[in-house]
């Protein structure tokens, strides 16, 4: 697939002549340069990382331990993209550390994690098995990861009230408990979506549909004009339905939104933050999120890569713009100057957006299934112990059983079209529905 062939020459000249100008240097036609600006980012990001040294634990982020399995997601991508492997050891040490009873749910940490924090070390699992990544020998393998995290999630499908859906909290406790949200249904429905392609097994394909249909009848997703509470997506099951054309009229609608509400001023921007330099740590990482699902998007329904590549680069020279050579990034990729912000998660976003951009020069690049190439053994059975299930809201009938018998779950738009962050909560809440501010899936 030439995805290169898609943007237009005065488009070229556009944006090589930015890039020239950029504070990184950053020509977009030039895939040394590329590398070279992922490179500067994925260094300057790891500079902040501490769990590799010695006294630190392995994988984890203070303050936040699921943004260790998205940094690791990320390292994963910038691995594949780029072909460097300088951090693939701390990648896996750090997943692998974090695995808990291969789930990626750790006793240590489980009292106080959401549905939302597990899921995103499942997307990382998945995203190594799909691209992969080395395993490790004598260790699990990166799709019964992802497996484990479904089948521990699966028993926690809520039918007691709004009629199904997960919940953002795991324990009663927990603040939050009582909301069903788009990023914890809609990172169950990614998972399921993403299992179902790789494995071919009919089971994830049952769920991911359970989960959007359910989310259509709620607040949550709104196919009338497209709009999500925090987010969600539909681009691995259109792939796996070879077009099935109830998913491509959810990755058009969505996509349509995405571009209007998130590229409003042709640069991919965090709107509801960013105009008044308000974004939290969570809110910094979105973009690199999006970014990096809308080119899976682009590369497994290839249909959008005319719209969706174009957006990539201009999102990326806007990037350099906000990244000086040793320092972390700013956020505001529309802006000419600085901003004057510097964060790690930034950084991230920011490493995201440039691996992405080499989408251009790796006309092989796809996301790899059992049947194509992937090397990551399934275990439908992983993390599926009952006495390593938290608690359940109701009696798992056969039909809902899937966590003894399936494997993990997708992120439907997947990786791709991925789904579009945070549309404003204040829009959607009401009843038992509400939208969660700072994660998106």
């Amino acid at each position: 697939m030439q995805l290169r062939n898609w943007l237009p020459a005065a488009l070229v000249v556009l944006l090589v002549s930015r890039g020239r100008v950029s504070a990184l240097d950053l020509d977009i036609e030039d895939e040394a340069s590329i590398k070279n600006a992922a490179r500067k980012m994925a260094f300057q990001m790891m500079s902040e990382y501490h769990g590799d040294e010695p006294g630190q634990v392995p994988g984890l982020i203070l303050e936040s331990w699921w943004e260790g399995g998205a940094m690791f997601m990320t390292l994963i991508q910038y691995w594949y993209w780029t072909g460097d492997t300088t951090y693939n050891d701390i990648v896996r040490e750090g997943m692998l550390h974090q695995q808990g009873q291969n789930d990626f749910f750790p006793s240590i940490y489980g009292h106080f994690l959401g549905n939302d924090d597990q899921m995103f070390w499942g997307l990382a699992a998945m995203t190594a098995a799909e691209l992969n990544f080395p395993e490790e020998e004598d260790q699990p393998s990166w799709v019964s990861l992802a497996q484990g995290v479904f089948n521990t999630q699966v028993p926690r499908w809520d039918e007691t009230a709004c009629g199904g859906g997960m919940r953002w909290q795991i324990w009663p406790f927990e603040a939050g408990y009582t909301m069903k949200n788009a990023i914890s249904n809609g990172g169950l429905f990614q998972l399921a979506a993403r299992l179902a392609r790789y494995t071919n097994n009919d089971t994830y394909f049952q769920w991911a549909e359970k989960i959007w249909d359910w989310s259509a009848t709620t607040p949550l997703l709104k196919s009338d004009d497209w709009t999500i509470a925090d987010s969600t997506s539909a681009a691995y099951m259109y792939n796996t339905t070879n077009g099935g054309q109830k998913w491509k009229a959810g990755i058009d609608g969505l996509l349509a939104t995405t571009g209007k509400v998130f590229f409003a001023k042709g640069v991919m921007s965090e709107i509801w933050c960013e105009q008044t330099m308000t974004c939290d740590r969570n809110e910094d990482m979105f973009k690199g999120f999006l970014s990096s699902w809308l080119t899976s998007t682009a590369i497994i329904a290839p249909y959008t890569a005319s719209e969706i590549i174009p957006r990539i680069q201009r999102s990326a020279l806007g990037t350099a713009q906000q990244c000086l050579d040793g320092q972390s990034c700013g956020c505001r990729w529309h802006q000419e100057e600085w901003d004057g912000s510097a964060t790690m998660q930034s950084d991230m976003s920011a490493l995201s957006v440039f691996s992405s951009a080499m989408a251009i020069f790796r006309a092989d690049a796809k996301p790899l299934t059992i049947a194509t190439g992937a090397i990551s053994k399934s275990n439908p059975a992983a993390g599926s112990k009952e006495d390593a299930l938290p608690f359940k809201t109701h009696p798992v009938r056969t039909g809902d059983r899937v966590g003894a018998a399936f494997a993990t779950v997708l992120f439907v738009v997947l990786w791709m079209v991925g789904f579009i962050w945070l549309l404003d909560p204040r829009e959607c809440i009401r009843s038992c529905f509400a939208a969660e501010s700072d994660a998106i899936v």
